[in-house]
């Protein structure tokens, strides 16, 4: 990854005085941070190699606030950096020398439960697992958990379309939110979608999943809630290479079942996560699968069955089934510990993220390891195994001269490989700065200027996060020139960028 940010604009940082004034006016109180100690909170996001402050930070707390702020901004021609809980990995919330931060840790309350159409309605600042607290009690959840979801906020897991280990059979982000509330590049408070499950036009609700920061600040979610499986129970499975237990992921859902979730760890996160945790897992395999089967009793004892026989059909040298609910929840929490679990065997680590097809993970597996040792860079491999979504988790130590650059270039190498196998960047983490340079290895210069073109219709002076997500971003002007034939522009009743 390159840190490679737009210069900071001199004007601005020479208005700083008057620009804190401004937003003071704005947000009164305690809500703007301008003194240097007091923003080295927000000067990185999860992905903490790279840090830098930011030119001051706004903590709203209404949405008429936000849209002032963004008011403000727009007419001054001021960057802004959207930010949620800070937890995102791939530097999206990482701020700008000449560009406001602002902040949304003050939108955390849940403003309404509707059990009858089976949402919730929250603002951007909830935590994921809030989410699920509020609901339980009356047997529902919110189906999408990040390992990070007791820190990670409903704002930021829209911004990156995030996943979890029950994304597999429930679905992404996208899949699981109903409606926005949302405030433009300059001021403009809209809402798109609501408590229905589709809306006419443009899926602009889409758009907005998985933007980054880019086109617009959230104010207000609506998710849907999902009652809870009369019964769900779950597998440990182990092989004696990894490669096995990526077959048989294939197997399970090549013969039509779809478990709440497959999660797959090799032997360094098994270890990590064992000592960790004590979540019950064998110590002598080289991986493992967490296979989740969630309905009725009678169907999760059939599907236990057939999935223990697909995976002795593969070699599997160890197989053990939750007994209760809370082993089955002691077998999940290794899983969601791993990251911090990992961070216990190494100074440092380098968390990635991509997609590949399920029938490649044996390929990419074996090819994984041997860029590990050819570049001299241990990996320990935590992923969504059931779609595919990757996360190697590269060890090194940042002391040592050289190896973050190392380690850098070896996530860069499994993404490409990512993609070269029919693959995507990423599947949960987003883009940020981070994989922005590795845009060019999944799509052509046509297609980044098509994707530019929606950045321009909602941010055409490009004020919203700048410097992510895009390696090179076209002036809107340049993105709407257009060929003109025999004298005639095509098309002329149709709206330019």
């Amino acid at each position: 990854m390159s840190l490679r940010m737009p210069e900071p604009d001199a004007a601005v940082l020479a208005r700083r005085a008057e620009i804190v004034s401004a937003l003071r006016e704005i947000v009164p109180g305690e809500g703007v941070i301008e003194h240097e100690e007091e923003l080295r909170p927000y000067e990185t996001d999860g992905l903490t190699a790279y840090r830098q402050l930011p030119l001051a930070v706004v903590l709203p707390e209404t949405t008429a606030q936000v849209s002032a702020v963004l008011e403000y901004c727009h007419e001054e021609g001021i960057k802004l950096v959207p930010r949620g809980a800070g937890t995102g990995l791939s530097g999206g919330a990482l701020p700008l020398a000449d560009a406001i931060t602002l902040g949304l840790s003050k939108f955390s309350r849940i403003l309404e439960i509707d059990f009858d159409n089976r949402c919730v309605v929250a603002q951007p600042g909830v935590t994921n697992l809030g989410l699920t607290d509020a609901v339980e009690h009356a047997g529902f959840y919110y189906a999408p958990d990040p390992s990070s979801q007791i820190a990670c906020t409903i704002g930021g897991n829209v911004a990156e379309n995030s996943g979890g280990v029950h994304c597999l059979k429930y679905g992404l982000t996208t899949n699981n939110v109903l409606g926005l509330e949302m405030v433009l590049v300059d001021g403009t408070v809209v809402r798109l979608g609501g408590k229905h499950f589709d809306s006419e036009g443009y899926d602009l609700l889409g758009v907005m999943t998985g933007s980054e920061g880019l086109l617009g600040v959230i104010t207000e979610v609506t998710v849907r809630i999902l009652q809870k499986p009369p019964s769900a129970r779950a597998m440990l499975l182990g092989f004696a290479a990894s490669e096995a237990a990526g077959d048989t992921v294939a197997g399970i859902i090549g013969a039509g079942i779809i478990p709440g979730g497959i999660e797959m760890m090799d032997r360094p996160a098994i270890h990590a996560a064992e000592d960790f945790i004590q979540a019950g897992y064998p110590r002598d395999v080289e991986a493992l699968l967490i296979v989740e089967l969630a309905g009725p009793e009678v169907e999760v004892d059939h599907l236990i069955e057939r999935v223990g026989e697909i995976a002795k059909a593969h070699d599997a040298t160890y197989s053990r089934v939750s007994e209760s609910e809370e082993e089955r929840l002691r077998f999940w929490a290794g899983r969601k510990a791993a990251f911090p679990a990992v961070g216990r065997i190494s100074p440092d680590y380098y968390c990635m993220d991509g997609t590949i097809p399920r029938r490649q993970l044996p390929f990419v597996l074996t090819r994984m390891r041997e860029l590990s040792e050819n570049f001299g860079l241990r990996v320990a491999n935590v992923f969504h195994a059931g779609d595919g979504n990757l996360h190697p988790l590269i060890l090194y130590d940042a002391n040592n001269p050289g190896e973050l650059e190392r380690a850098e270039e070896l996530g860069s190498e499994i993404l490409k490989l990512c993609v070269s196998v029919g693959g995507v960047l990423t599947g949960e983490h987003g883009v940020g700065v981070e994989k922005r340079d590795l845009m060019g290895e999944m799509f052509s210069e046509e297609d980044l200027k098509q994707q530019q073109r929606v950045k321009c219709a909602f941010d055409p002076d490009s004020l919203l996060n700048p410097g992510k997500v895009f390696p090179t971003l076209h002036r809107c002007a340049e993105l709407g020139r257009m060929h003109i034939h025999r004298g005639e522009i095509p098309f002329p009743d149709l709206p330019r960028f």
